[in-house]
């Protein structure tokens, strides 16, 4: 089990995710993460501070994703297309911390500070496509199918039957440089 503090973390994630933010109060965060509220309140001084503590999360795995799109031995674009996909599996939690921290854009208090955080996250991942590429409108495109193939992911749309990622893929390297 995690410290303290990522269970508190863990618990406002789940707690944004299915129930939204209204449900994510200090005592309901608490309960959840089986902590007391001091204990949270000694890890997050209030509930901006919560919304802060899980935009640096996603700031940390956001970058750690854009590592491994860049390491990804079959290349950046397949990497990155498979784990947005529904069913793809993203190593470090990135999805579950996304989908929370978009469940706070719209907030009054933390809506801008999600936003630029939502932004870095779209920047790490255009960076990584971008320098394997070597084409920005090339990086931008894999980017925007990989940003499809999420929303997916977060709705629960199915991709279209009888087609998948690694049909995407197989039309998609016929436009990238070698050894995308």
């Amino acid at each position: 089990m995690g410290s303290a503090r990522d269970r508190v973390l863990d618990a406002y994630e789940t707690l944004l995710i299915d129930h939204g933010p209204a449900a994510a109060t200090l005592d309901a965060v608490a309960a959840a993460a089986k902590v007391s509220k001091g204990g949270l309140l000694y890890h997050f001084a209030s509930k901006d501070a919560l919304a802060g503590g899980l935009r640096d999360r996603l700031r940390e795995r956001s970058a750690a994703d854009a590592d491994a799109i860049r390491a990804a031995p079959d290349g950046p674009v397949a990497y990155y297309l498979r784990t947005s996909a529904p069913g793809g599996n993203v190593p470090g939690g990135i999805t579950r911390t996304y989908l929370a921290v978009l469940r706070l854009a719209d907030s009054t208090t933390t809506g801008q500070a999600v936003r630029d955080a939502l932004a870095v996250v779209d920047a790490d991942a255009y960076a990584a496509l971008s320098s394997e590429l070597g084409d920005p409108v090339l990086a931008w495109i894999a980017q925007l199918i990989g940003d499809g193939l999420y929303l997916r992911t977060l709705t629960g749309t199915p991709l279209p039957s009888g087609l998948g990622v690694e049909e995407l893929l197989e039309r998609l390297r016929s436009y990238l440089p070698d050894n995308p």
